[in-house]
């Protein structure tokens, strides 16, 4: 698995975690999701994952898009 695919996988993960937390434990989970959302607009602008640099130093393969 390249970090690219890693990074998208958290990030999806991530995203389903918050809309089951909202809808089962308390509406306010929704926020985990927006700030996942937002995270990866950021990213697509700057370039910049703290994700992508965590599983970078687990060892995960570099990909094309994070460097």
């Amino acid at each position: 698995m390249t970090l690219d695919r890693a990074v998208l996988m958290f990030a999806g993960f991530v995203v389903l975690l918050g809309i089951a937390l909202s809808l089962t434990v308390h509406p306010w989970w929704i926020a985990l999701s927006a700030f996942a959302g937002l995270n990866m607009i950021q990213a697509a602008f700057t370039g910049f994952c703290p994700a992508a640099m965590v599983f970078k130093a687990l060892g995960v393969q570099p990909g094309t898009a994070f460097k």
